[in-house]
């Protein structure tokens, strides 16, 4: 589907358990750099345990266990000589529900770049700014920056994460329903913020409303009991998916 330079991450014959429930089969599937990949199904069905596999977050869960292989950029995630801590830094996550720290606005943006040892203030408050302003959310917190991170709405809680995220530069931004709590107003900012970060960033987003899919992602992957039945162009999954059982997805006949 793209030339092998375009690929950030791909996914290869990747199995996932949950002690002896097999919660991913046998998934094969590449992501494209500077694009958004949106992962669709029913509930239930493997798409927020695949993305939590692209940056070893399953690894949290006991009696996981893993094979295939997931690469980025070319190099085996799962492999021994890979530091999941530099694999998260690259491969950046925004969960379903905001989850600013209980510290300041400020705190909670160098939070990341602290764990990873910057300590010089400019090069803190440069960082913090950048990443406020990559998150579409420097001009309404930039007089607020000593306030803190949970007394501001809901959508601008979840641009606080996007923020975090982003102030350890990561590559991948891996975002689990990034909506799926927020009124319209603040989804449509989620959305135009996703647009503008595909310029710089690879991003994944599990979403459950089909219509954020078809407006947000380049390509868009149709899971269904932990496999993936279709991955393809957005537009050819929703106006002409090769496979029954998208059409059926789609269309409301199940799910």
């Amino acid at each position: 589907m793209t030339s092998s330079n375009s690929i950030k991450m791909e996914v290869k014959n990747l199995n996932f358990y949950y002690g002896n429930f097999s919660a991913l089969k046998e998934i094969d599937l590449s992501v494209t750099k500077n694009k958004v990949t949106a992962l669709i199904g029913p509930s239930g069905c493997g798409k927020s345990t695949f993305l939590r596999t692209l940056n070893r977050m399953n690894d949290l869960i006991e009696g996981n266990r893993v094979d295939g292989q997931v690469l980025l950029d070319g190099q085996d995630i799962y492999g021994k000589e890979m530091d999941v801590v530099e694999l998260r830094k690259k491969v950046g996550m925004v969960f379903q529900h905001p989850n600013p720290f209980p510290k300041t606005i400020f705190d909670n943006v160098a939070y990341g770049p602290r764990v990873h040892g910057i300590r010089d203030k400019r090069e803190l408050n440069q960082l913090v700014e950048q990443s406020l302003k990559g998150a579409a959310l420097w001009d309404d917190v930039k007089d607020r920056l000593h306030d803190s991170g949970l007394s501001i709405s809901g959508g601008q809680q979840q641009r606080l994460c996007i923020a975090r995220a982003l102030a350890v530069k990561p590559e991948v931004l891996l975002m689990d329903e990034p909506a799926s709590s927020l009124d319209p107003v603040a989804t449509a900012k989620i959305e135009e913020l996703i647009d503008i970060l595909k310029e710089n960033y690879t991003i994944v987003i599990v979403t459950h409303s089909m219509q954020q899919a078809a407006r947000v992602s380049d390509n868009t992957a149709f899971f269904l009991m932990g496999e993936v039945i279709e991955f393809d162009k957005t537009e050819k999954i929703f106006e002409n998916p090769s496979d029954q059982r998208t059409e059926d997805y789609i269309t409301g006949r199940f799910g």
